[in-house]
């Protein structure tokens, strides 16, 4: 149970009475008593702090509710273009604060809960975050939902309700230990199912050729039930929605041969179907071919997409203009060929017709430029579970290579780099060629990003028939990456952690700079805990080898939060540099162009690295050789000799810089005030990263929509 503030707490808390009207803080207590006894049945004298987070929750959600209304309202009637942002990750991180800050309600919040003894940083605390994301891919696409509803754009975005979210990491004696993330345990506050739309997705089967045209028959079908989540801009009363879909067995599921012992186990094998919205995949840069992430991707686009073409065809004015739909990554890339089925075979368009439709409604985010992360599905696979979509590749394949051919006759080598198809042992569909293929425009996540896309990884589709490509850097925004948290099946970076973990032990208890330096591992890092670590750094380590790092996420946050930046010329850290001033960033290591140059050379050999700096062979030497770990001397020798032979990253190749630029580092914190000086030239270069920049620039360029920063009236106002 917990106890209302004693008097000395309640002095140590600032009233903002001044701040808040007395009409709200009296109307949110009301409200928040009402809720605490009707809908927790709870009392004081029983409550616990949960109950009165809650009970919170609740009193806030009441504000969003007719806003939420108002702005379905606002969109029917007006009915602008749409866009649908498909992710199959969504970092939403915590929804109170938040959305007490852009509907205003915070100061005002925060005198009730004072005035009724509480401590509102408890009562945010007792929130669960939503980890439904690895990274800076879904922490992206929470931004981007909050941006578009901030810039009055009529958006939704679409997802997975995972029941578990990313694993919840302990260390223990040193190692990851991974949990799961029960996030749903004591409910969501936040959501509301909306059975009245579920939609079934279908798996499996086969196709029959007809005459009425192709049919897709013996399937299996899957419920999509879907929650929706509001996403309130700031202070413009548009509450725009999140839609996350839960898989659900259909009620006549396996029961065509009823008996008694039939029934129970048909019951039972409904958790099969219901597996595909049971948990997020951890690996965000590392690509896992198993039939259930296939079944998650397909399975978020086709219950999207019924959505999207129900909400089409119900619009006011019959939907003047197409919609948008981006693809955030490959992962939503079955849009493409599920779209076109659509299309062709339910609503009888021509294929011509079709394509076109769907290269104007498609655009495609691209994450990452490391060839692990890129995915690709054995044919056999997609035969077995999607075969119409199969067919549906192929001739998109077949239609392309035409028009490949007919540019360039005779370069076999470029129609087999070109193909969706890749030849081989086991035939697979490259995934990032189908979206390329069927979008009209394609985008990195930072201008070098986007530079190296165009010239190595997707030169090979430059100036196709099917697609104008535009190339637009996000620059990202004002973001968090948990990029800390190692996927349980990536056994190199858990023993990283180790390492890590095993540096500090001997560091922490040296009894000369043991009370000057620690080595700390901040476990389960997640949105919060990096609410709460970002702005107390002093120094941001951004040292990815250039050309590696699609754009970095932190590294704006740390930025905007008063950290300088000691980094290499790769991802968003390029135009940090610009906007800040190179100068005032610490910046070291090879360029782009110097990787390439090195690899055309005589290439990359970490020995040379070794045998040369004493220092750096030392510190491998110990690694190797037990300094580290006595009990098991050969502990991280695989790590050292990684290093040594399997380095495609060149890590020693920039140790020297690095070296040398931490010696500025360690010159410049010993003068107070030009430290601070260079922070305010980064906080001050920091505009560029707002999300609602990125957003306004994919609404104009991409989308072809007007952003807006006009208010609609709220909910206790008429509707003009």
């Amino acid at each position: 149970m917990s106890k209302p503030l004693s008097d000395h707490d309640r002095k140590k808390q600032i009233s903002v009475r001044g701040l808040a009207g007395v009409e709200n803080v009296a109307e949110l207590k009301l409200a928040f008593n009402r809720h605490l006894h009707f809908t927790l049945v709870k009392d004081r004298n029983v409550a616990t702090k949960r109950d009165y987070y809650f009970a919170l929750a609740n009193t806030v959600r009441d504000h969003l509710v007719g806003r939420w209304i108002r702005t379905q309202q606002h969109y029917y009637e007006k009915d602008p273009k749409r866009v649908y942002y498909i992710s199959l990750e969504f970092y939403m991180g915590r929804t109170l604060q938040n959305t007490m800050v852009n509907l205003a309600l915070e100061n005002a919040c925060d005198e009730a809960i004072y005035q009724l003894g509480l401590d509102m940083e408890e009562l945010e605390d007792m929130e669960e975050d939503a980890g439904l994301g690895n990274g800076g891919l879904g922490r992206l696409a929470a931004c981007f939902l909050d941006s578009m509803a901030s810039l009055g754009l009529a958006a939704y975005g679409y997802g997975i309700r995972y029941e578990f979210g990313i694993f919840n990491q302990k260390i223990v004696k040193g190692w990851q230990v991974e949990e799961a993330d029960d996030w749903l345990r004591y409910g969501n506050p936040w959501e509301k199912a909306r059975p009245e739309y579920m939609r079934p997705v279908k798996f499996y089967g086969r196709t029959e050729h007809t005459p009425d045209g192709v049919k897709w028959v013996d399937t299996q079908v899957v419920l999509a039930l879907p929650y929706d989540t509001p996403i309130p801009g700031y202070r413009n009363n548009i509450v725009n929605t999140m839609r996350l879909w839960s898989a659900k067995a259909p009620c006549d599921f396996n029961l065509k041969d009823f008996n008694v012992g039939g029934y129970i186990q048909a019951v039972l094998d409904r958790n099969l179907c219901e597996n595909i919205s049971r948990v997020l995949y951890p690996n965000d840069n590392f690509f896992e071919g198993k039939e259930l992430r296939l079944k998650q991707e397909y399975f978020v686009v086709a219950a999207t997409l019924q959505d999207i073409i129900r909400r089409f065809k119900a619009s006011k004015f019959g939907s003047r203009e197409i919609v948008a739909i981006q693809l955030n990554d490959t992962h939503p890339a079955m849009a493409i060929p599920e779209l076109m089925r659509v299309l062709v075979d339910e609503e009888k368009l021509d294929w011509d017709k079709a394509w076109d439709v769907c290269v104007r409604t498609c655009a495609y985010t691209n994450h990452t430029v490391l060839p692990e992360a890129l995915e690709r599905w054995p044919i056999d696979l997609f035969q077995h579970l999607l075969p119409r979509h199969l067919e549906i590749i192929f001739e998109i394949n077949r239609r392309f290579m035409q028009y490949v051919a007919s540019k360039f006759p005779g370069d076999n080598d470029r129609l087999r780099r070109m193909s969706l198809i890749e030849e081989g042992g086991c035939k697979k569909v490259n995934m990032a060629h189908l979206c390329i293929v069927g979008s009209h425009a394609v985008n990195g996540v930072a201008r070098i990003h986007s530079e190296i896309l165009v010239a190595t990884l997707y030169h090979l589709v430059t100036g196709s028939k099917y697609r104008t490509i535009t190339y637009i850097h996000n620059s990202l925004c004002i973001t968090l990456c948990p990029i800390s948290q190692a996927a349980p099946g990536y056994h190199t970076a858990k023993m990283i952690i180790r390492l890590i973990t095993a540096i500090g032990e001997v560091v922490n208890h040296d009894p000369v700079i043991g009370d000057r330096l620690k080595v700390i591992f901040l476990e389960n890092y997640r949105v919060t805990l990096a609410e709460k670590a970002i702005p107390s750094a002093d120094l941001s380590e951004q040292i990815s080898t250039a050309g590696t790092e699609a754009s970095g996420t932190g590294n704006m946050k740390f930025m905007l939060n008063g950290a300088l930046t000691i980094g290499t010329m790769d991802g968003a850290n390029v135009e940090m540099a610009e906007e800040a001033g190179e100068n005032n960033l610490f910046i070291f290591g090879m360029r782009v162009e110097d990787v390439n140059a090195m690899d055309a050379g005589k290439g990359y050999h970490a020995s040379e690295y070794y045998n040369r700096i004493p220092e750096l062979k030392q510190a491998m030497d110990q690694i190797a050789g037990g300094f580290f770990s006595h009990k098991q001397p050969d502990l991280f020798k695989e790590l050292v000799d990684l290093l040594m032979h399997h380095d495609r990253f060149k890590v020693f190749a920039d140790y020297e810089a690095y070296i040398k630029c931490q010696d500025k580092v360690n010159e410049l914190y010993k003068k107070p005030k030009e430290w601070t000086k260079m922070v305010i030239h980064n906080i001050a270069g920091c505009g560029k990263f707002s999300s609602d920049r990125t957003i306004s620039q994919y609404a104009r360029e991409i989308w072809g929509m007007e952003p807006s920063l006009e208010k609609i009236p709220a909910p206790d106002e008429q509707l003009k």
